[in-house]
């Protein structure tokens, strides 16, 4: 299969860096939303269930639209979709903060919000960067790209604890809203569609003909199940990990603190496992991430609580925490190839939110019911070992279709 040469006029390494940030900006603001509960569930007057249905409906409509916003990206260009999606993002968070009431933060944070990171975040981005970026080099440049989401939770977490501490909730989402409208003008280096000069796509095909082709590959079901286990894993964490602490006796400080080191963990984690998945059967790479965050949840709950053994399970778990994204996406790449990518793996990441609502409502409901997270625990490192052991029938060669061209 022949691929036409790179256009010097979108150089891979400005769609990359482009990407990055804007993922950079959108995860950031996105992995600080655990640090609002305490405060706007006491202004408002909701429990901890309320907060975490609307961070559950958030994580839903991020899935349920991707693949329809991966779709649009794959036709009109990726930058259209982000720009359309930094607006939205900007609007859900102001809205955040005129909520009074449960019904009013489950449609700002919840349905706002989680439509707008559909069209901010990896699924858009990353086909962009995967039409100019060599098969080779795909897996290190999604790795690159996925990190750009934990530089931001290690910057933006810290900075909204700071003005969460000083001026409040109110004014801290403002602030969150101008950082995710700046995602608007990044989206400049990531225009461009799938018939721009320059751009590395496969024979054409029609998204009715990718759908039917990935619909009957059993190795594509299996990557659906193993994503949905670590958008519960992530959506528990982020979501209810600072409280879990805090109720520990920890103080609410040290939730931004562990949710800080994990973007800084997973700057190197993501970039480690997108390089691993240049040189190792990616579907293997995963099969040990999963079962390996399965043992370190494991040793967080068996190991005393203190505020140490807090901080070395956030560095071990952002080690681990994205480096799915690369790998999983890179396995959707490689088997389907890239000209509908965005669809594809905006597909699979359904099933990442279809966990996320579970990991983050669940878990609270869990909680009011008990008194404590011990269940959910329990089922994260069940579900980390299930993950494990599906990674590992995958079927990832290139379709026949792409193996004759």
């Amino acid at each position: 299969m022949s691929s036409p040469a790179i256009s010097p006029m979108k150089k891979p390494w400005v769609v990359i860096v482009c990407a990055a940030f804007i993922v950079t900006l959108a995860m950031g603001v996105r992995q600080s939303f655990g640090l609002f509960l305490p405060q706007m569930s006491v202004d408002i007057g909701i429990s901890r269930s309320d907060f975490g249905l609307a961070m559950a409906l958030q994580n839903l409509l991020f899935g349920l639209v991707q693949p329809f916003v991966g779709a649009l990206a794959d036709k009109h260009g990726a930058g259209r979709v982000v720009l359309c999606g930094a607006l939205l993002y900007a609007l859900g968070l102001i809205g955040a903060a005129f909520a009074t009431d449960a019904i009013g933060l489950h449609i700002s944070f919840g349905l706002l919000i989680g439509m707008a990171q559909s069209a901010t975040t990896f699924v858009v981005v990353l086909g962009a960067v995967g039409r100019v970026v060599s098969p080779e080099k795909r897996s290190s440049a999604f790795g690159i790209v996925t990190a750009g989401g934990s530089l931001g939770q290690f910057l933006v977490v810290p900075l909204a604890s700071m003005l969460l501490g000083n001026i409040g909730y109110h004014e801290t989402l403002w602030i969150m809203a101008g950082l995710v409208a700046l995602c608007g003008l990044l989206a400049i280096g990531v225009s461009g569609r799938t018939d721009t000069p320059g751009t590395l796509v496969d024979e054409e095909q029609s998204a009715r003909e990718a759908l039917r082709e990935a619909a009957v590959h059993r190795g594509y079901w299996l990557l659906n199940a193993g994503f949905f286990v670590c958008g519960f894993h992530i959506a528990f964490i982020a979501t209810h990990l600072p409280a879990y602490l805090d109720d520990k006796g920890l103080g609410i400080e040290i939730g931004a603190q562990v949710l800080a080191l994990v973007g800084l963990f997973n700057i190197l984690g993501s970039y480690v496992f997108g390089r691993a998945g240049d040189f190792l059967r990616q579907k293997y790479v995963l099969s040990a991430l999963y079962t390996a965050r399965s043992a370190v949840i494991a040793l967080f709950l068996f190991l005393p609580l203190s505020h140490a053994s807090a901080l070395v399970f956030a560095g071990a778990m952002g080690f681990l925490w994205l480096g799915t994204v690369p790998l999983t996406s890179g396995i959707v790449g490689r088997v389907f190839g890239i000209r509908h990518l965005s669809m594809l793996y905006g597909i699979v990441f359904l099933s990442h939110q279809l966990g996320s609502f579970f990991g983050a409502y669940t878990a609270g409901l869990i909680f009011d019911a008990t008194g404590s997270y011990n269940i959910a625990w329990g089922f994260s490192i069940a579900l980390g070992l299930f993950a494990g052991v599906v990674h590992l029938p995958i079927a990832d060669a290139p379709v026949k279709r792409l193996q004759q061209a």
